[in-house]
């Protein structure tokens, strides 16, 4: 059978083969299949064919195989993507909800409470060393302090935040 008697087998079987391909889980994308069927049968070298129908049902599943590998292909690249970058998925929104920003304030105000409450100097040290990531040694020249005077202050910094985030957690 030339390729004209396969496009003939193919167009007398088109509402089949789509019901074919929507059967395998092609959904809306069985249209396009179909239309991918079409075309590689036009291009098709000629020949004979002993069985035209089963010859289709064979292409239009092999479409199908091919469909399936590229989704999950690039569902993988994807999320190896997403793992190697740190960032979110596609279906994700990079934004945190607002919840999370609601809560998120709620702890900054708590925390700068705590800092607060240890005096000017231990939540300037703490925050040099901590936030900026200032040595200690380097803070304590900077300040004009001793290293065990800013090893104290951070001391104060810590149990303040701690009791902040207990008190937090109880809430």
């Amino acid at each position: 059978m030339d390729s004209s008697g396969l496009e003939a087998v193919f167009l007398a079987n088109r509402d089949t083969l789509l019901r074919f391909l929507r059967s395998l889980g092609a959904g809306d994308a069985a249209e396009d299949l179909l239309h991918e069927l079409w075309m590689r049968i036009q291009s098709a070298p000629t020949g004979p064919i002993a069985s035209p129908l089963s010859y289709l049902y064979r292409m239009a599943n092999n479409l199908m195989l091919d469909r399936h590998r590229a989704v999950r292909q690039a569902e993988k690249r994807d999320r190896e993507w997403t793992e190697a970058t740190g960032r979110a998925s596609l279906d994700r929104s990079e934004e945190p909800s607002a919840e999370r920003v609601v809560i998120a304030r709620e702890q900054a105000a708590l925390a700068e409470a705590a800092l607060q409450s240890v005096g000017d100097r231990a939540a300037r040290i703490f925050r040099r060393h901590r936030i900026d990531g200032v040595e200690q040694r380097t803070v304590a020249a900077e300040f004009g302090v001793s290293l065990s005077t800013v090893e104290g202050d951070l001391r104060k910094a810590y149990r303040a935040m701690i009791d902040a985030k207990r008190r937090y957690d109880e809430v």
